[in-house]
């Protein structure tokens, strides 16, 4: 991976890590799914008018909404709205690494190299060490939710090279077009349609930022440059980077949370991030088996 391409994502995964405390903000005010509907509400409109279809089939764009909108972070959402912390979902919402790995060898016949083995494991050695120090931050229901979104990250990630379209944006615009509707007939089939009726009395100035937010840096801008990096790399190279998103996720949670970071975190930290660099480098040529090139 080139090193621009690396400093780039590691800014991405700061993002996204603090995105998650933005995320807790909204849903103090308003139902989740309800949030997360008008997270891609706000992304994909007006720009749908204005941006062209990619020339992919409608499959591709109608899983791609339901993926990673219903999917991952209508899930994400729900789990911190079910009592999950911030840190804890962008802690476990990293299984995905495990689940990325898997799918890039069956499905795309990714290879799974020595030092990208070594790296997942250093990584989440240092992730079972957050858990053990974030203590009783997990709720059974929370963590139910927060895995299924971390297995549909991982199946979101095939999709778009599945689809094969260099028009990225363009994928994300009118992908995420098929995700507000589903979010909001799920939160009326949970809990009725006063869920929506009485969004006007529980709106204020923090759900419209945390709805904003999430909505423009974190998904138009961010996931534009991974999915761009996503067509670039083999998935099981770019997906260890978001380990990284935890480390951010506790540092929002300090900053805007005054949680406080103890030295576990911190080792911790040092950990994801020799796993995320032993990764990513290339073994030297007599740890190669059968001298296969390391992708």
């Amino acid at each position: 991976m080139k090193l621009r391409d690396l400093g780039l994502l590691f800014a991405l995964m700061a993002l996204w890590g603090f995105n998650f405390s933005v995320i807790k903000l909204g849903v103090n005010t308003i139902d989740p799914l309800v949030l997360t509907a008008l997270r891609f509400s706000f992304a994909v409109f007006p720009l749908v008018f204005f941006i062209k279809k990619p020339d992919v089939q409608w499959r591709y764009l109608i899983a791609y909404g339901l993926s990673f909108g219903v999917g991952v972070w209508g899930m994400t959402t729900l789990s911190i709205g079910a009592g999950l912390s911030a840190g804890m979902a962008s802690l476990l919402l990293d299984m995905s690494v495990v689940s990325g790995l898997f799918v890039g060898w069956f499905f795309l016949h990714e290879k799974i190299t020595k030092n990208k083995l070594l790296g997942t494991g250093l990584a989440l050695l240092g992730l079972v060490l957050i858990m053990y120090s974030e203590g009783g931050a997990v709720t059974l229901k929370g963590l139910v939710f927060v895995l299924i979104a971390s297995i549909f990250w991982s199946f979101n990630a095939l999709i778009v090279k599945r689809a094969n379209t260099q028009s990225i944006f363009a994928f994300n615009i009118w992908g995420m077009l098929f995700a507000p509707l589903p979010l909001l007939l799920l939160a009326v089939f949970s809990h009725g349609s006063e869920i929506v009726t009485n969004l006007p009395n529980q709106f204020n100035q923090w759900t419209l930022f945390s709805a904003l937010f999430q909505a423009y840096p974190t998904t138009l801008l961010g996931y534009w440059f991974w999915n761009k990096m996503i067509m670039k790399y083999s998935i099981s190279s770019v997906a260890p980077m978001t380990l990284l998103v935890p480390v951010f996720g506790i540092l929002g949670g300090c900053f805007f949370y005054d949680e406080v970071i103890g030295v576990n975190q911190l080792v911790a930290a040092i950990l994801i991030l020799s796993g995320l660099f032993i990764g990513q480098m290339a073994l030297p040529r007599f740890l190669q088996i059968n001298k296969t090139k390391i992708i």
